[in-house]
This record gives structure tokens, C-alpha cells and sequence, in this order.
């Protein structure tokens, strides 16, 4: 086996071996085939990374088809809204195909199932028909009206199709075994009464299939090759291939229905019924709303196509259910963001910091846009006697471990001049309403000289303030402030809404912002990434934060113990740390120790790198430069990780490691170095 072959996902190993078996690579097609009863969520993305994947990776066609088969629910707005979503993905699809283009074909097949004796028509209630399906460790019991004529079923079943009777009079189902184990073969519905109007087929139907008759002959007649679908339909795919054993003829493509674990995200709720809730309750603003877990909410709040599909990659296919953090969707933004966003000033909680010995009226200053991009060049921020500084970034009185500006101290301002701090102005409540300083005129960011040189710690943005342009900023945050929202049986989802997830101020950004396009994204320096929100407009900009620039919900968490006694000491809970916590806490102080002592953390950092997965490492790679003891830290974690979970490294993990074996660090470059021999990097 190559090892190409190796690094497949049991899903391409099983195209693969369809392949050796003599399948032709030109049969091969996928599907995607969304209900339009709602807006794509990010738990899709899997879904869709998946099969466009596969399409892209064996050059094959993929289908786009609607499941539109209860006109009760489905719109036309979500048909275009779907499509829209994947095209920003990124994907195309070869056909755009529709489950009612096929309600005359599956019609028909209905009437040949009927006439040779696999298919009724049943005149009981749907609680009644549940009663008599039994149970997993009981047989269910036939209906009364199983044994009809084919003459009499095909005259009700013409007549249902006529619009003679209401709904819930009659329906058909297949006739199999009311005694499968599989409770799914227990005479399922194939038909039922909808008297609504179909967004494409109006009033021409008003019976119309169930998701079960309908999924695997639509993939038939689409010459669909794999069905590939979330693991809770695994249950159906016995169900799927009798369906498909009453219409194939040979010569066809027979399509094979495969299942993958979904996509759960923790602080998220994936459920469309809970969503709507959300927005016909007023806890969101629609389903745009940027703190929706929608494709079209990421796209508002500024998430990316490249950071979602690195994130699905990332995340990859499995075949168990599992949930993944969502600080790794933020960690794939922050990534993308951090190559591509213009590094800008803004200040949303404000200050006045006044210059007392600056006497230019005005001066633009040279400012990076982006450091990670070399030709994203250079743009002019004005700069003048008063300016606004963040309100945190100043301390009346502060200790050592305080790099801020304070009385009597030096800080830098951002692209500009050192400053000390000279004296405040209080208002008669105490609070200070202006911070009075001193610049150094030789200490300009760039200039070469000496004074720029000096070593001052700390740096801080600010705007102008008789240029600062005034703006609305919603600083978004997760929606919900437990890791489950819907895990608990005895509380409602509802009850663990953030009150915090939004918050609206008025902030003031340089004027390169002026003419800043709708969902123009922009690194706010030292705030985190933003983009221009739907509703901004020349005169009235708004800004959405995207994500911050690290996690700030990595916490530590109480976990209980069924000895309780043990777990308290003097009264108190004792706090058991996670193992993703103790590699963090290892790295801030991991270069600072002797050698015997290093050793002895190393060997905690081994033990806490069992207990953890490579998803909760990943946030990481991004480490900054600087924090070397973080990323030795991390890179002896991911090493343990790969081995004791048998894996291999990805193009992240690859990337990491390259990384730290080329840094000045040597016990950085060592570590990298051991990993880059083992996988031959």
C-alpha cells in the first residue's frame, strides 16, 4: 500500500477499492442534496466539504439536489439561499437537480410496487399505525388493511393522487415485515396527503413521498455512484437498498449509501427547529444574525471560505460522533485573517491623551498593513496634539508586570513616538477624562535614530482625534455559555443564552477607513479582526468583530469526583486540571527553569499529551513568535499526540514543526527536529 493510500479516509478507501474492483472512474458521481426548509449551518459544511471534496479530488461531477418533498416547509428563499452559500464555499455543482422533478417517476414505480403485492394502501391513523409498529425488542403487528386487493389499492391510490380525500385519510406504505428487527423495515410509509402548494410544482400534486422512497431512487436516477450521508441514517441504508432492489436493472449504476460521523460544535446548536426559534423568539436579529452558527452569519461576521474549508479539513471524517471546540473554527479564522487583513487603529473605549509638548499641528505617519503580507505595503495615519487612547491602557498607579502607560513611565504609541506620562485630569466624580503627556520628537517609529531604539515594553494604538471617523462596533461573542446548550435533559436550551453576546458602542477609527467596502475585513491592532457589517453605509460606518486575537473561554473547569470527600480541602472544591491546561501553563514557564526541572515538567507535559486530542493542539500553532517556551511546549505535546493516537502529521502540523526547526531556539529546534525524523518532514 502506497503511502498515499495510507492517508485516505475510510470513505476514499472505499472508492478506492471500488475502483480495483473494476469500477470505471468515469461512473463515479456525488451528491449533496439539502432539504430548503432553512439556512445552511456550519454542521452542513462537513457534509458539503465532503462530497464536493471527493468530486474535486477524482475529477467527478457533483449534483446539487433539492429534497424538496414537504411543501409544508420549504421555500424558495432557501433554495436561493443554499446555492448561494455554496458558491461563496467556493464549490460549483454539475446539476441542479430537484426530488419533485422525479414525483412521476416514483409514481409510477408506486403502481408497480402495489401490483406485485409490495405496496398498500392504509386507512389508519398515524397513532394507530405507531402503536402496531411494536418495538426494538417486540415485533409490530399487521395492519388490518394490509392484505387489500391490488385492484382496491390502486383505486385509492389513484384517488388519493385525484384529491378525493384529506390529509391523514389514507397512505401508502411498502409491504416488507412488520417482525425486522430493524424497525425502519416495518411496513414504512412510502406516500402521504399534503394539500399545500409546492414552490415549483404549485398544486399539481397533493400526495407526495416520503424521504426514504424518494432518497435512494432519486440517487438511481441520477446515476449517483456513492449517497454519502451523516450517521444517524445509517439505520435507513437497509431500508434504502430494498427500495432500490424493486426498481434496479442491471447494466445500471447502482448507487452505495456510506455514512460519516457530523459535524457537532461545542457552545453551538445545529438543531434548524431550535434555530428558528432563536429568530421567531427575538434572541437574534435573523438568520444572518453574526452570532448564528448559518453559513450566511459566518459570512456576515466575517468568517471566511478558505477558513471554513481548512477547518472542515482539519477536522476531517470519521466514522464516530464526536463534538469538536468551536475554538477551532475561530483558531482557522484568526489563521486565514491573519495573512490577508489590513492592520488598522481603532479605539472603542476612549480616552483623551494630550501631548503637551507637541506643537506641529498635524503629521502623517508611515503605518504597515500587514506585516504577514509584504506587498500589502504602506498607508499614511494623521497624527496631532490630541489623540484616543484605549481607557484600559492607562493606570493612575500600577505594579512592574504593568507595560501600559502610567505616571512616570514610557510606552510607545503604535507607528508613531514614545511617550511618558505626565499628569491626569479627573471629573468631579473621580474618573479621568484626560491623561496629560510627553513625547520624545527623535524617538519616530523607523527613523533609525537612537531614541527610536530605546527599549520601552509596552505599545499602544490610537487615533487621531480630530480625524478619527466615528463608528458603530458590535463586539459579537458566543451565543451561547455552556459547552452543551441542548445537552441537558432538565433545562431548556434557551436557559444558557450569553446576555453578553452582543454589545454595541461607538468607537473611533483612523480615516483609511472611510471607504471601506461592505464585509471588508480589517485587523483592529490589539483588539481583534473586524469587518464592515451589512448595515454600514459611508456616513455611518459599522464594524463586526469576527473573533478576538487569542481564546479568551479557555478556562480551567471543577470536574467531579464520586469520592467528594477527597475533593475538598479546607473547604474548598479542588480544582483537577485539564490536560490542554497544564501544557499552556507548562509553556510560560518552561524556558525559565534549570534543567532538572525542566526535564521533570517535560515528563508532565508527556503525561498531560495523553489525555487530549490533536483538534485541541491546533489553536496553538499560532503561538506568537516570541512565546518560545509555548511552542517547545506544544511541539513535545504534538509529538506525543501523533504516537499515541497512531497518526500522522497534517499540512498544519507540518507547517509547525518546519517552523520551530528553523528557529534561533535550540530546544525549540531540537524538539522539531526529533519530529521532523520520525515523519520524515
Amino acid at each position: 500500500m502506497t503511502e498515499e493510500k495510507k492517508s485516505l479516509n475510510f470513505i476514499e478507501n472505499i472508492i478506492e477499492k471500488d475502483l480495483e474492483n473494476g469500477m470505471n472512474p468515469n461512473d463515479l458521481r456525488f451528491r449533496f442534496p439539502p432539504e430548503p426548509n432553512g439556512y445552511l449551518h456550519i454542521g452542513h459544511t462537513k457534509a458539503i466539504g465532503i462530497s464536493f471534496g471527493l468530486g474535486l479530488r477524482y475529477n467527478a461531477p457533483v449534483n446539487l439536489r433539492f429534497d424538496d418533498t414537504n411543501p409544508a416547509k420549504e421555500e424558495q428563499e432557501y433554495v436561493d439561499a443554499i446555492k448561494r452559500d455554496i458558491s461563496w464555499l467556493g464549490y460549483q455543482w454539475d446539476k441542479e437537480c430537484y426530488s419533485s422533478d422525479y414525483f412521476q417517476q416514483l409514481y409510477d414505480w408506486t403502481i408497480e410496487l402495489i401490483k406485485n403485492g409490495k405496496a398498500y394502501v392504509d386507512s389508519q391513523s398515524s397513532e394507530e399505525i405507531a402503536e402496531q409498529k411494536g418495538t426494538t425488542t417486540e415485533p409490530g403487528i399487521n395492519s388490518p388493511y394490509r392484505n387489500r386487493s391490488v385492484k382496491e389499492n390502486l383505486d385509492l391510490f389513484h384517488r388519493m393522487k385525484a384529491g378525493e380525500f384529506e390529509e391523514g385519510e389514507y397512505v401508502v406504505r411498502a409491504k416488507i415485515d412488520m417482525k425486522d428487527p430493524n424497525m425502519l423495515m416495518r411496513d414504512p410509509l412510502m406516500y402521504r396527503i399534503l394539500k399545500k402548494e409546492h414552490h415549483r410544482t404549485g398544486n399539481s400534486w397533493c400526495i407526495y413521498p416520503m424521504y426514504d422512497w424518494t432518497h435512494g431512487e432519486s440517487d438511481y436516477i441520477e446515476h449517483i455512484s456513492h449517497s454519502l450521508c451523516s450517521l444517524e441514517f445509517k439505520p435507513h441504508r437497509k431500508l434504502y437498498d430494498w427500495f432500490l432492489d424493486q426498481v434496479y436493472s442491471e447494466n445500471s449504476i447502482r448507487p452505495k449509501q456510506r455514512e460519516f460521523a457530523r459535524l457537532n460544535l461545542s457552545y453551538t446548536i445545529m438543531s434548524k427547529r431550535k434555530l428558528l426559534r432563536l429568530v421567531t423568539d427575538g434572541i437574534v436579529n435573523g438568520w444572518d444574525d453574526p452570532r448564528m452558527p448559518t453559513i450566511s452569519a459566518l459570512r456576515r461576521r466575517g468568517y471566511t471560505p478558505n477558513s471554513i474549508r481548512k477547518f472542515v479539513e482539519t477536522v476531517g471524517v470519521a466514522k464516530r460522533e464526536n463534538v469538536i471546540d468551536v475554538s477551532l473554527l475561530e483558531f482557522c479564522i484568526r489563521e486565514d485573517l491573519n495573512k490577508t487583513a489590513s492592520r488598522v487603529m481603532a479605539v472603542l473605549d476612549p480616552v483623551k491623551l494630550i501631548i503637551t509638548n507637541y506643537s506641529l499641528e498635524e503629521e502623517w505617519l508611515e503605518a504597515e498593513n500587514n506585516p504577514e503580507d509584504t506587498e500589502a505595503g504602506y498607508r499614511k495615519v494623521p497624527f496631532s496634539k490630541e489623540l484616543y487612547i484605549e481607557r484600559e491602557d492607562f493606570k493612575e498607579e500600577a505594579g512592574r508586570k504593568y507595560f501600559r502607560l502610567t505616571l512616570g513611565k514610557e510606552v510607545r504609541l503604535k507607528n508613531a513616538f514614545i511617550i511618558k506620562g505626565e499628569s491626569v485630569v479627573k471629573d468631579k466624580n473621580g474618573n479621568i477624562t484626560e491623561i496629560h503627556c510627553t513625547y520624545d520628537p527623535k524617538s519616530k517609529s523607523g527613523s533609525g535614530t537612537e531614541e527610536s531604539k530605546r527599549n520601552v515594553k509596552g505599545t499602544l494604538h490610537w487615533v487621531s482625534i480630530k480625524h478619527a471617523i466615528p463608528a458603530e462596533v458590535r463586539i459579537y461573542d458566543r451565543l451561547f455559555n455552556d459547552e452543551a446548550p441542548d445537552g441537558h435533559k432538565d433545562k431548556d436550551f434557551m436557559d444558557f443564552i450569553n446576555p453578553d453576546s452582543l454589545r454595541i458602542v461607538t468607537g473611533y477609527v483612523e480615516p483609511s477607513l472611510q471607504s471601506s467596502k461592505i464585509l471588508d475585513q480589517f485587523q483592529f491592532q490589539r483588539l481583534g479582526y473586524f469587518n464592515v457589517d451589512l448595515d454600514s453605509k459611508q456616513d455611518a460606518l459599522v464594524f463586526n468583530k469576527t473573533v478576538g486575537l487569542r481564546d479568551t473561554w479557555a478556562k480551567v473547569k471543577p470536574v467531579e469526583n464520586k469520592q467528594s470527600n477527597s475533593n475538598k480541602v479546607q473547604g474548598k472544591t479542588k480544582v483537577t486540571i485539564s490536560g490542554i491546561e497544564e501544557i499552556k501553563r507548562g509553556g510560560k514557564k518552561y524556558t525559565n527553569l534549570p534543567e532538572d526541572k525542566r526535564e521533570a515538567l517535560k515528563e508532565r507535559i508527556l503525561e498531560a499529551a495523553r489525555t487530549i486530542d490533536i483538534e485541541e493542539l491546533v489553536p496553538l500553532y499560532g503561538t506568537a513568535v516570541k512565546k518560545i517556551g509555548t511552542r517547545i511546549v506544544v511541539t513535545i505535546a504534538l509529538g506525543e499526540v501523533l504516537k499515541t493516537k497512531g497518526l500522522k502529521p497534517d499540512q498544519l502540523a507540518i507547517d509547525f514543526i518546519n517552523k520551530g526547526r528553523e528557529d534561533d531556539n535550540e530546544l525549540l529546534s531540537s524538539e522539531a527536529s526529533k519530529l521532523s525524523i520520525i515523519y520524515k518532514i
